[in-house]
């Protein structure tokens, strides 16, 4: 089933919130990790050095007090012992309090294993100099100092054994700082990767579309109405589609009825106006009987406006068949010379009668041309037959032929009113015309220079007049 460009913006949007959801619920794991650790370094490593300090601290000032008792042997010496041993004792097992770990456990218990020796040796002593015995003090004084020293080392071995584990929290920290941020970057990178997919999948599904139409809308504009658009896409445009053929199909059904109601009233009117022709021809020859200078004057006018709707009638036709592409072409390699010389000698009696000069100009190395000869001479004859129509008496008519970036350029320049700027872009559409006239002879030019793949165009001269300019493939 073919989503719709709302489900697909919809399924879009939802992946997009599960890649934030997954990236956010992962960085809140690895958050807590750190969080963890952190706390973990904080409220028991660094409580265990601080309580592993001021116990060496106060171990000290036990020892002190025991070292002055036994030299001075003062009671109130002896009181400050048993307060430093209540702090030390008290100390002591606010550390084993902390440092409940099993790692800990250990040290701490050897710890006061020594701390309990220590004081056995110390109440035995104090035995002795409270009843004035003698005894072996440098012996007992050794025995504390091996209680001591254990006790001390113990500390320093808790102190550094604790370092050991905040060092290694640290690292454990950092590298999980680290893995954390490269997973991060990993999925926003990957995220951003299927926000633009996925933006440009949506997108292109809509544009894609958009685009073909736009292209088949020119080729309507050119007049192929061929109701040919056919593109798997969303069910939306799948029926913007369905109605572009149809509206195609009607436009050339429309089309056709006015290419053949054309071709029809061409040919119905042909017949009885040759007819009139004809007869007209015959009452001025005198065939029906002898006619008088002012019947044959207006004989005259009758027989010359019937070749002249005669001549809008083949227009009419000629114009039909090349929109309907029922127009046959004979294309050779021809040379555009010959045809330019022959147009300026059939049109010359025009010329002379309103006394124009007509001047062309041909280069000396003209590429030859793929071109219908009998076609490319009616062009001719309308270009250079609009410029001395369009001329005043006396003017001059500039026909030219060159070589142009590879290409054949003619051009034919009159000296008559000129065209405005909105009429130039069209006049080569069929009944439109810059002055008075059907604006059917520009619109037969433009079919038949298409046909040869070349285009044409009009523009203004800076002085007066205008200028006719087609280009050919050499």
């Amino acid at each position: 089933m073919r989503l719709t460009i709302f489900s697909k913006l919809v399924i879009g949007y939802i992946v997009i919130f599960l890649i934030t959801m997954i990236m956010s619920i992962y960085t809140n794991i690895q958050f807590n990790k750190l969080e963890k650790v952190t706390n973990s370094i904080i409220s028991i490593h660094n409580r265990i050095s601080s309580q592993n300090k001021k116990t060496m601290e106060l171990l000290l000032t036990l020892v002190n007090f025991e070292k002055k008792f036994v030299i001075m042997k003062e009671s109130d010496i002896y009181n400050h012992f048993l307060g430093a041993q209540k702090d030390f004792e008290q100390s002591l097992r606010e550390l084993m309090h902390i440092a409940n770990a099993e790692q800990f456990k250990n040290l701490l218990n050897l710890i006061s294993r020594s701390y309990q020796d220590y004081l056995e040796i110390f109440q035995k002593e104090v035995e002795f100099l409270k009843s004035g015995h003698r005894y072996p003090q440098e012996q007992y004084a050794q025995e504390k100092e091996i209680a001591l020293a254990e006790i001390m080392a113990g500390l320093k071995e808790l102190k550094s054994y604790n370092e050991n584990i905040i060092y290694e929290k640290l690292i454990q920290l950092e590298e999980t700082d680290i893995s954390a941020r490269k997973v991060v970057l990993s999925i926003t990178i990957f995220s951003v990767l299927c926000v633009i997919i996925l933006s440009i999948f949506i997108t292109r599904s809509i544009t894609r579309p958009l685009a073909v139409m736009r292209e088949k809308t020119r080729e309507i504009a050119r007049g192929n109405y061929r109701g040919d658009l056919h593109f798997s896409s969303s069910p939306e445009i799948d029926e913007v589609v369905q109605d572009f053929n149809i509206m195609c199909d009607k436009l050339k059904e429309i089309d056709k009825m006015k290419s053949d109601f054309y071709s029809f009233m061409s040919h119905e009117l042909r017949t009885p106006v040759t007819s009139i022709k004809e007869g007209t021809t015959l009452l001025i020859e005198g065939i029906g009987g002898e006619t008088n200078e002012k019947q044959k004057r207006i004989l005259g006018i009758i027989a010359e406006e019937s070749n002249r709707l005669i001549n809008l009638i083949n227009s009419i036709l000629d114009l039909s068949k090349m929109e309907a592409g029922m127009m046959q072409y004979n294309f050779v390699k021809g040379d555009i010379n010959s045809l330019l010389n022959r147009a300026v000698v059939e049109i010359e009696p025009l010329a002379k009668s309103r006394d124009i000069k007509s001047e062309l100009h041909i280069e000396s190395e003209v590429p030859l041309a793929r071109m219908d000869t009998d076609k490319m001479l009616q062009v001719l004859r309308n270009l250079i037959g609009n410029a001395i129509k369009y001329s005043p008496e006396g003017g001059l008519v500039r026909i030219s032929a060159r070589s142009y970036d590879g290409h054949l350029e003619v051009a034919v320049s009159d000296q008559g009113p000129g065209i405005s700027k909105e009429n130039l872009t069209v006049i080569f559409d069929k009944f439109q015309s810059a002055h008075k006239g059907t604006g059917l002879g520009l619109a037969i030019v433009k079919n038949i220079i298409k046909s040869h793949g070349g285009k044409v165009w009009a523009e203004n001269n800076p002085e007066r007049g205008s200028t006719f300019i087609f280009v050919l493939p050499a």
